[in-house]
């Protein structure tokens, strides 16, 4: 884990510094949920939601520049046609938010969408908590990537994982997929024929033997394509595949491992809380982490049924 704070601990305050009080009449709050796969907006007025939308990534650790500034421009053209102004406060949560430079970059791509209005910048796992209803425990995401973070009543907080792909990422999506690749390439090293698992991954990628999967794995396909190849692994798991099962026990106990290590440092403060795309819509991956997280002594732990976006009202009401 870090020695400096979790990215987590940028303060809820805008450009103007003013902090959220509570008072949502009078607002036009726009929040942005900033994945590896997708960004999802949404848009509340006295703290009633009124709209929602969807676009590509923009987490410039993802996609490029370009994209991400091409992704915010169709998401804000949805939530405000025509570019009408009168936000009142931008709130953004996203992955590889890691120092406060990373929040000023990405704080000054939503800038011309925001018309001048005080632009939040806050790590994902902040929605997360959030959108749980808490304001402290842990939030762990596993979605593209994934990371656990979480925050004591006394303000201690801490972080581990969501280092990238290239470092970690144990138990996402990226890492499923990569794992079932790495499979399916030592059986065909080993001589041994495609098995149901196997041919499932020449299959989603189009290929017809495993060698051609280490061209294409290396080439611009990114995390965001890999991460969608992990529904090969779950379909194994739901058809019996004992190799299968076995690569998402090993991302249970790599999850319960990022939770452990938080509650080492902040003790469990409260509900662990657990989003991201591939949590939230695996149950088999929920419950080898309930499990294995049950048999740490840790049963509080709930699973989002509502996207984190939902968790920006929260934080900007108070969180209360």
């Amino acid at each position: 884990m870090p020695d400096t704070p979790a990215p987590a601990s940028l303060p809820l305050t805008g450009d103007s510094g003013d902090a959220g009080d509570g008072s949502l009449e009078g607002s036009l709050v726009v929040g942005l949920d900033i994945g590896g796969s997708k960004t999802h907006g949404a848009l509340w007025r006295d703290g009633v939601l009124v709209t929602e939308a969807r676009a590509g990534s923009a987490n410039v650790q993802n996609v490029t520049s370009e994209d991400a500034v091409q992704s915010l421009a169709e998401l804000f053209h949805e939530l405000l046609p025509g570019g009408q102004s009168g936000v009142t406060r931008v709130v953004a949560g996203s992955g590889g938010v890691d120092t406060a430079a990373d929040a000023d970059r990405l704080r000054a791509l939503i800038a011309p969408h925001a018309h001048g209005a005080p632009i939040d910048v806050v790590h994902d796992t902040r929605l997360i908590l959030a959108a749980g209803g808490a304001r402290t425990g842990v939030a762990v995401i596993a979605g593209t990537g994934s990371v656990a973070w979480g925050v004591a009543a006394d303000g201690r907080e801490a972080r581990s994982g969501g280092w990238g792909y290239l470092l970690g990422d144990e138990g996402s999506g990226y890492w499923v997929a990569r794992e079932a690749v790495r499979r399916a390439l030592h059986r065909h090293d080993m001589g041994q024929l495609p098995d149901d698992l196997d041919s499932a991954v020449l299959a989603l990628n189009r290929v017809s033997t495993p060698t051609e999967l280490i061209g294409l794995f290396h080439s611009g396909a990114g995390r965001t394509y890999w991460a969608a190849q992990s529904r090969a692994v779950f379909d194994a798991v739901r058809n019996g595949h004992q190799e299968a099962i076995g690569i998402i026990e090993r991302a249970a106990i790599d999850l319960t491992r990022l939770v452990l290590d938080v509650v080492g440092v902040v003790g469990l403060p409260g509900p662990v809380v657990v989003g991201g795309g591939l949590a939230m819509n695996q149950p088999d991956l929920q419950a080898r982490l309930r499990a294995r997280l049950g048999t740490e002594g840790i049963t509080d732990v709930v699973f989002l049924e509502q996207d984190p976006v939902r968790g920006v009202r929260f934080l900007v009401a108070g969180g209360t």
